[in-house]
C-alpha cells in the first residue's frame, strides 16, 4: 500500500477535485440535446395560440377589487428546430412532464407568460410539454392566482362585472412573438356564493411594455363575466328596512293630539334604521360614490325623518286650533309617503341602469 506524505496529499486531492469540477459539466452537457434560448426564427412573428380552461372561481373581493381563480393555461406554437423523425426517435410525440423534465431535459424554447395585473403571488404547477414531429409544441400548466381589476358598483346589488386577468409575454415585442386567442373552455360548472358566472371570453391586445424594450407587446386577456345574485342582499337589507319604514307611517293614523307618542314612534323607527345600517355595514360596498343600495338606505332614512317633521306640523296645527288642517295633512300623508317612497325608489333604479 502506497502512502503519500502528509504535505502532498491535500494538494493532490485539491487537484483531483478541480479536474472533476471542470470535466463533469462538459460530460453532462454532452449527453443533453442542444438548447435553444431564442424564439424560433421566422419571416413574421411567432404565433402563440393561448387557451384558458376555468377550473374554479375561488373568491371575489369587491372592496379590494380582486378575484381569485384557478385554471389551465395551454400555449401552442410551432418551432421547426424541435422537429424530429418518429421512426428515429421511436415515439410519435415527445412528452416532458413535471418540473424536472421540463426545466432540465426539454431543449425547447418556450414563451414565458406572466400575469400582468396580479394582487399578491401566483402559483403555477402541473407542467406538461408536448412536441409533435413537425415541431408543434403545446405547453399546459395549472395556474392559481389573485388578479386585480376594476369594479363598477353603481348598480349594487344588481351589478355585473367583467373580471379581467391580463397575461403578458416576457421579453419579446409583438414583432417577434404574438398571442392568438383561442375560444375558452369551462372545465366544470363552477360558481361562487352570491355570484353567477355568465360567460368566459378571451381576446388579445397590444400595449407598451418595459420587458419588450419599451416597445409594443402582445397581451392576452381572459374576461370572466359575473353577475351578483341580489336575493341575499334584498332578503337581509332591503326587505327588513322597507318594513321598518312602512311601520313608521302608522303615526298618520294616530290621534293628532298624541304628539308625544307619534314623535316617540318616529324616533324609534329612525334609531332602528341607524342601528340596522351599522349592523349590515360590512355587507355594503366600501366606495366613495353612491350606489343604488346607498341611495335606497338614504331615501329610507329621509322618509322617516320627514315623518317627524309632519308630526311636529300636525301637533302645531292642533295647538293652534286648526284641527281640520291637521286631519287633512294626516290623510294626505297616508298616500303621499307610500307613493313617494315607491316612485323615488323606482326613479333611482332607472337612473342607475340607464346612466351606468
Amino acid at each position: 500500500m502506497l502512502l503519500l506524505p502528509s504535505s502532498i496529499a491535500p494538494s493532490l486531492i485539491h487537484a483531483v477535485c478541480l479536474l472533476l469540477s471542470c470535466a463533469l459539466p462538459s460530460l453532462f452537457a454532452a449527453g443533453l440535446p442542444e438548447r435553444y434560448l431564442d424564439a424560433p426564427p421566422a419571416k413574421g412573428p411567432t404565433v402563440v395560440r393561448a387557451t384558458f380552461e376555468l377550473l374554479d372561481l375561488n373568491a371575489i373581493d369587491d372592496n379590494a377589487e380582486t378575484f381569485e381563480f384557478s385554471g389551465l393555461l395551454s400555449l401552442t406554437w410551432k418551432d421547426e428546430r424541435q422537429a424530429f423523425d418518429p421512426e428515429t426517435a421511436g415515439v410519435k410525440e415527445k412528452i416532458y412532464q413535471g418540473n424536472f423534465q421540463f426545466n432540465e431535459v426539454s431543449p425547447a424554447w418556450y414563451p414565458q407568460v406572466f400575469l400582468a395585473n396580479p394582487s399578491g403571488s401566483s402559483e403555477t404547477s402541473v407542467v406538461l410539454l408536448r412536441v409533435l414531429p413537425d415541431g408543434t409544441s403545446t405547453l399546459v400548466s395549472n395556474l392559481n392566482a389573485v388578479a386585480k381589476t376594476d369594479f363598477a358598483m353603481r348598480r349594487f346589488p344588481f351589478d355585473r362585472h367583467e373580471l379581467k386577468a391580463v397575461f403578458g409575454l416576457l421579453g419579446f415585442a409583438s414583432d417577434r412573438v404574438v398571442f392568438e386567442a383561442a375560444p375558452p373552455r369551462r372545465g366544470q360548472e363552477v360558481g361562487l356564493s352570491q355570484w353567477w358566472i355568465e360567460d368566459v371570453e378571451c381576446s388579445t391586445r397590444e400595449r407598451p411594455s418595459v420587458s419588450a424594450g419599451n416597445g409594443q407587446a402582445s397581451e392576452w386577456v381572459v374576461s370572466l363575466h359575473v353577475k351578483r345574485q341580489a336575493m341575499f342582499t334584498l332578503r337581509l337589507v332591503v326587505m327588513p328596512l322597507a318594513l321598518i319604514v312602512i311601520l313608521s307611517w302608522s303615526v298618520f293614523w294616530m290621534d293628532r293630539s298624541a304628539l308625544g307618542d307619534r314623535i316617540n314612534l318616529s324616533f324609534v323607527g329612525i334609531l332602528t334604521a341607524v342601528a340596522y345600517q351599522i349592523v349590515v355595514g360590512d355587507l355594503l360596498p366600501h366606495v366613495s360614490y353612491v350606489t343604488l343600495m346607498h341611495g335606497f338606505l338614504n331615501l329610507s332614512f329621509f322618509m322617516m325623518c320627514a315623518a317627524v317633521v309632519i308630526n311636529l306640523w300636525v301637533g302645531l296645527c292642533d295647538k293652534q286650533g286648526r284641527l281640520e288642517l291637521g286631519d287633512r295633512i294626516d290623510r294626505a300623508c297616508r298616500w303621499i309617503f307610500p307613493l313617494g317612497y315607491l316612485s323615488l325608489t323606482a326613479l333611482m333604479s332607472v337612473l342607475a341602469f340607464v346612466l351606468f
